[in-house]
């Protein structure tokens, strides 16, 4: 290697860094948790907290005075064409599940991932109300608080979150042996849920960005599982087009029977922020 050309930081120093400024991030947002924080609506349809814009500037700061080098693509940060330049880049959701957050509600996360030509290769979400840290390196496994963590096997019942509009068009046999899932307003959260064997599936409607599910993406491509879209293909991150079309996050075994709900999923417009 020439000595002028710098090395890049190996991806598990990445993973302690970002694991350490999502945890310093959760304290930062716990601050304004229940406090009745400001709240404005951006175009009309999604919420955005001082708290959000807080944390947002906190990691802004610290990841990248850390790697200087780094791109940075953050939903409360108006993307820059910068990103295309730098070989990794940061993809952040300061806080995933905002909805939940203002109104007092557990579950919601700070959400870091690594990435590198697409691909997230280091990732971490952390629930501070919840004392949940997920996190997960490229062939490392996927960990909860340390403790590894794995898809569950399907079984005589399966477990599915998502909307209900989605979760109508199960096939006869697998809707019969459905137990959907309520709610969670965080699409990161649910994601690792799908990682740790809580949910057998979820699906997701048109509209999630990359800071949605750039990091949940990992630890569940380390836990067994996969998120696709509707022909079957893994996703990428921080290119041109931030948006993704409907989507199931799933364990590998159940990703071929379900995947045929995605081809009904009509279009690919703007779902909202339910996801």
């Amino acid at each position: 290697m020439p000595e002028n050309e710098k090395r890049a930081p190996e991806i598990s120093d990445d993973l302690v860094l970002i694991a350490d400024a999502a945890r310093k991030a959760g304290e930062i947002a716990l601050g304004y948790f229940r406090q009745d924080p400001e709240v404005w609506w951006k175009g009309g349809k999604s919420p955005v907290s001082e708290a959000d814009l807080e944390v947002d500037r906190f990691l802004k700061d610290v990841l990248l005075s850390a790697r200087p080098d780094y791109g940075w693509l953050s939903e409360e940060t108006a993307p820059s064409q910068d990103r295309f330049a730098a070989e990794r880049l940061f993809v952040v959701d300061p806080i995933d599940g905002t909805r939940a957050f203002i109104d007092g509600r557990p579950t919601w996360c700070v959400s870091i991932a690594v990435v590198e030509r697409g691909r997230t290769f280091a990732g971490v979400l952390d629930c501070p109300v919840l004392e949940e840290r997920y996190t997960a390196i490229e062939g490392g496994g996927a960990f909860l608080n340390d403790i590894s963590i794995a898809v569950r096997a399907p079984g005589d019942e399966m477990v599915i979150a998502g909307p209900k509009a989605m979760l109508a068009l199960l096939p006869a046999d697998l809707s019969a042996r459905t137990r959907p899932h309520g709610h969670v307003p965080s699409l990161a959260y649910r994601i690792a849920m799908v990682a740790s064997g809580a949910l057998d599936a979820t699906f997701v409607k048109p509209n999630a960005h990359d800071w949605d599910i750039a990091a949940a993406d990992l630890i569940l491509r380390e836990a067994g599982g996969a998120i696709v879209n509707s022909a079957g293909e893994s996703l990428l991150y921080g290119g041109k087009m931030l948006q993704h079309g409907a989507l199931l996050a799933a364990s590998s075994a159940l990703l071929e029977p379900l995947k045929l709900v995605l081809s009904q999923q009509p279009g690919s417009e703007a779902g909202g922020s339910d996801l």
